[in-house]
């Protein structure tokens, strides 16, 4: 094939070529004129950012990465229970920033039920925000609390760490 050309040509915005940015969704976003809880899934963490759309720019108003766990006496990384304490820990700063709703921004990510994203969201819930989302898509509280890899003392551990401090 040959690559079009001509005066009716229209090329799309390079983040539109190259796959990482949905523009119809991010305006959809946009509209709500809420902050944005962003969540990211990395190969070695979770990070989750609220953000606020402003003229010059988005705004970073409160971010966590899963790397930050370790500073609450926590080892995961990227698995359901540290992505729920991130989006717990980003609550938290989030709402002493003066956020109280969001909408969930997962990008090009799916959206799973009772996936990693979902359960960050969730624990933005618990931090104190509030959004609209239906319960059935969070993982189950046994998974976000680690039971099912024995993990759960140490999930409380770190969950009390992060909403007393």
């Amino acid at each position: 094939m040959t690559k079009a050309k001509g005066p009716l040509y229209q090329v799309h915005f390079r983040r539109r070529r190259e796959g990482r940015t949905d523009y119809q969704k991010r305006l959809a976003l946009l509209k709500s004129h809420k902050p944005r809880l962003v969540v990211r899934k990395t190969l070695r963490a979770v990070i989750a950012q609220v953000i606020r759309f402003t003229e010059k720019g988005d705004t970073v108003v409160a971010s966590a990465d899963s790397r930050q766990l370790s500073d609450y006496g926590f080892a995961g990384k990227r698995n359901t229970h540290s992505a729920y304490l991130t989006g717990l820990l980003v609550g938290k700063i989030a709402a002493k920033a003066g956020v109280k709703d969001f909408v969930l921004d997962i990008g090009l990510h799916a959206p799973t039920k009772g996936s990693l994203v979902f359960a960050a969201c969730k624990g933005a819930v618990d931090a104190g925000l509030s959004t609209r989302f239906s319960p059935e898509a969070f993982p189950s509280e046994a998974r976000m609390m680690g039971e099912h890899v024995k993990q759960k003392d140490a999930v409380l551990a770190a969950k009390q760490k992060i909403l007393s401090g």
